[in-house]
């Protein structure tokens, strides 16, 4: 097991300058010590973040449930620190996560943080014999070990990762991923570029996915969106409202959370191995429908966050450290054909109100 030690990020000059040093010490453990995970750093007046690369030795992230690109560990804004990690420590016998201690532990494959996103669909599993290949965009060709039902927790065999390239500029990072070929079952060019919007406080996450091989490629697609805002603990600091009426399909546990009409608010705080999740159903299928707002009155922020595509499910997610708004899309490429998709997230101080 590595452990990142307590976590506890105060607003203050220090932490600031300690930035990139715990950046650093989360990528150690994230690739179990071999080596310090590869990172870039990009910046405007307003916005500076820290993301790491992905690498098959060494990156911090080489589980198989999520998309190795565009993984930020820190993201700066006016003295706020965001998406610090979650967990104090990793362990490969963990499958998911588990509390230790006064601890949370979490296994390889659920061990990120920021805006991560998963292509939930592991394309051409079910028709899968045990020891064939199967797909996760983002991730690679891996393994179907055995005839059980798939499980993100499993960490499978990676056959065939394809090839990244990243390009970075001062304010941008781009991610390409390129597997297999015209003559693959399975075949794409994978693209994702982290953008800060001139001088503003927005940052742009925008994809493109072109298949390059026999078979059509069809997934759901969530954003994991792992909101940790200086170390903060989950609980009646926050809200989060969208533009239509929530009507949930999963309540919420009324001790800890209520929903009135579009807006969701958390009304005690998280403690222990309390746990609150619940569905944020009644949208349209119009793209507008794809904004959240996500409100820390404690700290006075505001994060809002804008998909250019339908939405197909919403959900919360989140225990004492962490806070996830989870947005679905329905991602689907023909052969020869591709399909783009964005975000823009907005970062604003507000009153306390």
């Amino acid at each position: 097991m590595q452990s990142l030690g307590r976590i506890d990020f105060g607003r203050n000059e220090l932490m600031t300058k300690m930035t990139l040093l715990r950046c650093a010490a989360m990528a150690l453990v994230g690739s179990s010590g071999q080596g310090q995970a590869p990172q870039a750093h990009i910046q405007n007046r307003q916005l500076r973040a820290t993301v790491y690369l992905p690498d098959a030795k060494n990156g911090f992230y080489r589980g198989t449930r999520f998309d190795w690109s565009g993984v930020i560990c820190d993201l700066e804004f006016a003295g706020h620190h965001l998406y610090r990690p979650w967990f104090t420590a990793t362990d490969t016998e963990v499958r998911d996560f588990v509390y230790k201690d006064d601890g949370i532990v979490v296994g390889p494959n659920s061990a990120m943080t920021g805006p991560v996103e998963e292509f939930q669909t592991p394309i051409g599993y079910d028709t899968a014999k045990a020891g064939d290949t199967f797909l996760k965009v983002g991730v690679g060709l891996l393994r179907k070990a055995d005839d059980t039902p798939y499980q993100f927790g499993k960490h499978f065999e990676i056959v065939d990762g394809g090839k990244w390239t990243v390009k970075s500029t001062s304010s941008s990072v781009t991610f390409e991923q390129v597997l297999g070929d015209k003559d693959s079952d399975y075949g794409y060019v994978y693209t994702k570029t982290l953008r800060l919007v001139g001088d503003s406080s927005s940052l742009t996450i925008e994809h493109r996915l072109k298949n390059t091989g026999k078979l059509a490629i069809v997934s759901k697609l969530y954003d994991h969106n792992f909101l940790t805002v200086d170390g903060m603990g989950v609980g009646s600091a926050y809200s989060m409202s969208v533009p239509y009426k929530i009507v949930p399909t999963r309540a919420p546990d009324a001790k800890f959370a209520t929903i009135e009409g579009s807006t969701a608010s958390y009304i005690a705080d998280l403690q222990g191995q309390d746990r609150v999740t619940f569905g944020l159903q009644g949208f349209s299928a119009e793209a507008k429908d794809y904004h959240f707002v996500i409100v820390n009155k404690a700290a006075k922020l505001r994060v809002t966050i804008v998909g250019d595509r339908p939405l197909t499910n919403a959900s919360v997610w989140s225990i004492r450290s962490v806070m996830a708004v989870e947005p679905f899309i329905d991602v689907k490429a023909d052969p020869g054909k591709e399909m783009t998709w964005s975000y823009t997230y907005s970062y604003e101080t507000v009153g306390s109100s």
